[in-house]
């Protein structure tokens, strides 16, 4: 491998395909301790309130409802692996101030081709899922009721309502970030707190055992018995007590990846964790600057490209204390704060589902999910009075899940290609000036709301909002499984030999991309690949 050049002043910089970084002091960072805990507290639980969203609650609870905590296990390989893959980027954003799509943008064959490869990757985000569900919720909240297939207009408007109206908070607040952190710690403590709330309340120990061990359950796997019935079974107790393999039960494997792929982050969103990093102020961050809001940002600018640090003794230093902020983070907040988001939902679901009669009705209304663990609520409490406040109490909390996730996906994307087109398009890096990273980035943004529009029309009259759900998740695997080599790849070519990542984080983003790819290929052939045989069988 080639270590690339050091310049006079000690910093590590390699050729690539963009131009070289600019050299600046490592800022000192303050310990970790109580009273520097709300300057800590940030990247992280940014990306737990992201983390817990239509996929906690939405096809988390279908899996428990259906499985109970059986499959809990491929959550625990989702989370672990993608732990990886976010540290590796956060190390990234130390070090240069860099988000990693840029990092991406370095790399052979250049910042042309590796615009193409995000678009393609990013096709999921261009499909608003959370907007349906997000207002099927609110009409029943208005109604009293679940909204039934006579309430879809309803539904519909108010769906269209909420796609402009989600932009509206991160228009203040100085730096976008800083909006974002507020709204997502709201969002996580009022999330997890009532769902644990209710599962101390109502959920019996049993149903906590059967959530909470799932998630070392490995092997478990999804089969169809004699009778026809779905259960699940150990494949290794079973091989140790038969002598062979069960026969899986594949019919739903687009929902398995799903699950896999809501769990945690998912997709290119993991990467977004270095632009939390540079925004938020850690590393180097603090040298490049950040988004500025529309309102309050006019003295926050951003370069185009990041600075690094002499290899010094004294910087070393600092970025250790830097990279015990990512460490504890990620460990402390971000994956404890991913495995409750599975859990407790998921916990509702599986004491209340029972108990709903949205069942009979799931492959008529798209948004049923949505709401039976309310519903379950509302006819499965006794007192009619209890009953309806927290039937009320859940659908507000189904509110502060939906609305925000749909919000994440918008600032996502256009913080995604803002910052593709601010450093990777020659003739913005030479032109424009540090403070026109505002107009871009609400120009971006102005654009997705629009396109958003036009998606869910497309989406809600010739397909449907669990569809764009399902294709979202498993398509997101293909991108997280495939750029976690390309995590891998920045981080060995472009820090020095200090600051690479060790013998565990390289097997980590390994398993991370092979764990993705190989189920992103496995739905691919249980649900694509029989109808592109037949149709090239019948064009033969």
């Amino acid at each position: 491998m080639d270590d690339g050049a050091t310049d006079p002043a000690g910093a590590f910089l390699p050729p690539s395909r963009l131009p070289p970084w600019g050299v600046a002091d490592l800022p000192e960072p303050e310990p970790l301790g109580s009273r520097s805990l709300w300057s800590f507290i940030g990247p992280g639980i940014v990306m737990c309130g992201i983390a817990i969203a239509g996929g906690e609650w939405l096809v988390g609870a279908d899996i428990t409802a259906r499985y109970g905590g059986g499959l809990m296990w491929i959550a625990t390989l989702a989370i672990v692996v993608q732990l990886f893959y976010n540290l590796e980027c956060g190390r990234y954003a130390l070090y240069c101030g860099e988000p990693m799509i840029t990092g991406f943008m370095r790399l052979w064959p250049g910042p042309a081709a590796w615009i193409g490869i995000v678009f393609v990757l990013s096709i999921g985000a261009l499909i608003p899922a959370m907007s349906t569900n997000a207002a099927a919720v609110a009409v029943a909240a208005w109604l009293g009721r679940p909204p039934m297939a006579a309430d879809a207009w309803m539904v519909k408007l108010v769906a269209y309502l909420l796609l402009g109206a989600v932009t509206l908070p991160i228009l203040v607040g100085g730096k976008v970030y800083t909006m974002l952190q507020a709204i997502f710690t709201i969002k996580v403590v009022v999330v997890l707190g009532f769902c644990l709330l209710m599962g101390l309340l109502f959920v019996d120990r049993e149903r906590w055992w059967l959530i909470f061990s799932g998630f070392l359950r490995f092997g478990t796997v999804p089969i169809t018995d004699a009778d026809g019935r779905e259960r699940v079974v150990n494949a290794l107790g079973h091989w140790a007590a038969t002598g062979t393999w069960p026969r899986l039960d594949l019919q739903n494997i687009a929902l398995i990846g799903a699950f896999a792929g809501y769990a945690g982050a998912g997709g290119l969103s993991n990467a977004t964790y270095a632009n939390y990093v540079r925004d938020k102020g850690w590393g180097m961050g603090a040298r490049v600057g950040a988004i500025p809001s529309l309102v309050g940002g006019r003295t926050i600018t951003l370069s185009h490209l990041g600075k690094v640090f002499p290899v010094t003794p004294d910087n070393l230093r600092r970025f250790r204390g830097w990279w015990k902020y990512v460490v504890t983070d990620q460990v402390c907040v971000w994956m404890p704060g991913c495995f409750m988001g599975m859990a407790l939902p998921g916990l509702i679901s599986l004491e209340f589902a029972r108990h709903s009669t949205l069942y009979a009705h799931k492959k008529d209304l798209d948004w049923a999910q949505a709401l039976i663990s309310a519903d379950g609520i509302r006819n499965g409490i006794a007192d009619p009075r209890l009953a309806q406040i927290l039937w009320t109490a859940t659908l507000v909390v189904g509110m502060v899940v939906l609305v925000p996730s749909q919000l994440a996906v918008v600032e996502d994307f256009a913080r995604k290609w803002t910052d593709v087109v601010w450093s990777g398009v020659s003739r913005m890096r030479d032109t424009a000036r540090p403070g026109a990273i505002r107009s871009l980035y609400y120009g971006i943004l102005a654009f997705y709301v629009v396109w958003s529009y036009f998606c869910a029309w497309l989406f809600n009259t010739y397909g449907s909002p669990k569809l764009m759900a399902t294709f979202i998740a498993n398509f997101n695997n293909l991108a997280l499984g495939g750029t976690a080599f390309a995590v891998l790849a920045v981080n060995r070519r472009f820090l020095p030999p200090e600051l690479r990542p060790g013998r565990l984080a390289v097997a980590g983003l390994w398993a991370c991309g092979i764990f993705y790819l190989g189920l992103m290929a496995l739905v691919f052939r249980v649900n694509s690949w029989p109808m592109i045989h037949a149709w090239l069988t019948g064009a033969a």
